[in-house]
């Protein structure tokens, strides 16, 4: 499998001014194909002094005020020398933050070399924030599924199912009761760091949803900039299946299944469609019941536990004393003074 990269003239296409992180271009115009295929940024000095052991390839190497004083220090031929030494590693391109103006010498060697040669004004911790966070987010895992995500009171869940199963539908039922529309038909899935799944449009088809029978509509134009948003993060799958009258269904709900993304197991719920059931409701209650799982609250675990707690102590009682069928009881002493005739004595 091809490890996932991002060239330098994508991320400068990219806007990471959007960002807070404008870049310029000084030198290596030739060399903006050069693939990143790292988030992690390097910062080191070692790399001009000849020491090369830690250095990666495929990440961005960054000058900040320390390598720059380092090089003016030395003299041109040191300076040319060292800088050369640096450029013929397979770094992607050299960023120079906090908006230090870098040597003559590193601008003709970059353009020599093929390295694009980059700017910021932005100090060097905060550009190492920004620029990890692009490309975290650039070089991300992905995948298309075929479903409708939908943002539910803050909880975002992805509504999945067979073509023609009633899925859009249930969206815009959710949406006229004040929920969020992500995606449409086409979710755009990627996954950031170890347990997050963020799910997105297509730009080309955002903020439209396809009705059979009405047609393409506008969501955004028809119900408010509030019924739509960009992106959200999958925490919840709601399956649609067909109701199937010779299956058992989850009565209780007292396990847990889970949907597999990209690795990640997310929780899942089978939602049987059938005529007459609401299934917009009983999304958007999976949601609310979700959220309380989250908090810590098993509504169908604290009921069983209720029960069971109900249950011992009557169960322990039977168990703990036995009648025995085959002893004779022995009248009370009630019915032995009933049996006496009035005025006998024992």
């Amino acid at each position: 499998m091809p490890q996932p990269g991002v060239s330098v003239g994508g991320l400068l296409r990219s806007r990471p001014e959007a960002f807070g992180l404008p870049l310029e271009l000084l030198a290596g115009v030739d060399g903006l194909d050069r693939t990143i295929t790292s988030p992690h940024i390097q910062k080191t000095g070692l790399a001009l002094a000849g020491f090369h052991e830690y250095l990666k390839a495929g990440r961005v190497l960054i000058f900040g005020e320390s390598e720059v004083r380092y090089l003016e220090s030395l003299d041109a031929v040191e300076r040319v020398a060292s800088m050369r030494r640096a450029l013929t590693l397979d770094f992607p391109c050299v960023i120079i933050t906090g908006g230090f103006t870098p040597p003559v010498e590193l601008i003709v060697e970059a353009e020599r070399a093929r390295v694009p040669l980059l700017k910021t004004s932005v100090p060097t911790p905060t550009a190492i924030a920004k620029l990890t966070s692009i490309l975290e987010d650039s070089l991300a895992e992905r995948t298309m599924l075929h479903a409708v995500l939908m943002d539910v009171l803050g909880l975002g869940v992805l509504i999945a199912g067979e073509s023609g199963i009633g899925k859009s539908e249930c969206a815009l039922d959710l949406i006229v009761r004040g929920h969020r529309l992500v995606a449409d038909d086409t979710v755009e899935v990627r996954r950031r760091q170890e347990t997050i799944l963020i799910g997105t449009c297509p730009e080309l088809t955002r903020h439209h949803m396809e009705l059979r029978g009405l047609g393409v509509i506008n969501v955004m134009e028809l119900f408010g900039i509030a019924s739509t948003r960009s992106s959200k993060r999958v925490e919840l799958v709601v399956q649609l299946e067909r109701w199937d009258p010779s299956r058992e269904y989850e009565r209780l709900g007292l396990d847990d299944d889970v949907y597999e993304i990209l690795g990640l197991r997310v929780p899942l719920i089978r939602m049987p469609v059938a005529p007459g059931r609401n299934i917009a409701i009983l999304v958007e209650v999976a949601a609310r019941n979700q959220l309380l799982k989250a908090r810590g609250h098993h509504a169908a675990r604290a009921l069983a536990e209720r029960l069971e707690k109900t249950l011992r102590p009557a169960a322990h009682s039977a168990h703990s004393d036995p009648v025995d069928r085959h002893q004779p009881m022995l009248p009370s002493p009630d019915e032995e003074d009933e049996e006496l005739e009035p005025g006998s004595s024992r």
